[in-house]
């Protein structure tokens, strides 16, 4: 009998078992395994040994996984349209789950992120969404980790990107925030005006009590004019004016 056609064959068969029994899973990974339709356990990491034919393996990462959401056209409560994008960190905790409970864990937890953004968007006003958004990430990932904890996943993040407001509403938005600069402005430059005020008085009460201080002050002013004028200037001199400095008659 000629096995010579046998032996490649043989071989065949050979390599087709070590490639469908032994598998090798790394670190972050794990196998879901079937056997004949039915779920038998998780496994990993590491050698892996199946039997072909009979156990189906599925590969499930247990890295976090960023996930864009893409931009949400949303109403705010106070009726302005923005464009909302956020993005979603998380991770498989149970593999069975999330083979088992949901057809495409990762499609899935976008849908959801998608209409729970525009819901939890739309009870927010518009200064409300832009003062508070850790409020905003705080209250999404709650919300999101506990519809998608049945499937085994944990949302561990959520943060809102980007906030794109209609181009009225950026002019408006300008124009108030450069009618408060000018409140603030003229708020402090009365403010200033006022402690200037204040100390005028005082210094008025204290020239009132010492008539020569107010004599000396006249002195104090003649000397810095003389310094910045070169020309002559003349002042009168009242009589009374130096009697302060001349001495008094016994």
């Amino acid at each position: 009998m000629n096995f010579t056609f046998f032996t490649p064959f043989l071989v065949f068969l050979i390599i087709f078992f070590f490639a469908s029994a032994i598998k090798i899973l790394r670190e972050y990974e794990r196998g879901v395994i079937f056997r004949l339709g039915r779920l038998i356990g998780v496994k990993g990491p590491g050698l892996i040994i199946l039997i072909p034919v009979i156990d189906k393996m599925v590969k499930v990462s247990l890295r976090t996984v960023v996930m864009d959401v893409p931009p949400q056209d949303i109403i705010t409560r106070d009726n302005v349209s923005v464009q909302v994008n956020a993005v979603v960190y998380f991770r498989v905790l149970l593999p069975d789950k999330a083979i088992i409970e949901v057809e495409n864990f990762i499609a899935a937890t976008s849908q959801l992120s998608q209409t729970t953004l525009r819901s939890i968007i739309g009870q927010f006003e518009l200064d409300d969404l832009l003062a508070e958004r850790d409020k905003i990430n705080k209250q999404l990932q709650e919300i999101i980790d506990n519809q998608t904890e049945p499937w085994g996943i944990k949302v561990t993040a959520v943060e809102v990107k980007h906030i794109d407001l209609p181009q009225e509403m950026k002019r408006a938005m300008a124009k108030q925030a450069e009618a408060e600069r000018e409140r603030r402005a003229k708020v402090i430059a009365a403010e200033g005006e006022l402690q200037a005020s204040h100390k005028l008085a005082e210094a008025s009460d204290v020239i009132s009590r010492s008539p020569s201080a107010l004599q000396l002050r006249y002195l104090q002013t003649l000397v810095e004019i003389a310094a910045e004028n070169n020309s002559t200037t003349i002042f009168p001199v009242p009589i009374d004016f130096l009697k302060a400095f001349m001495p008094k008659e016994k």
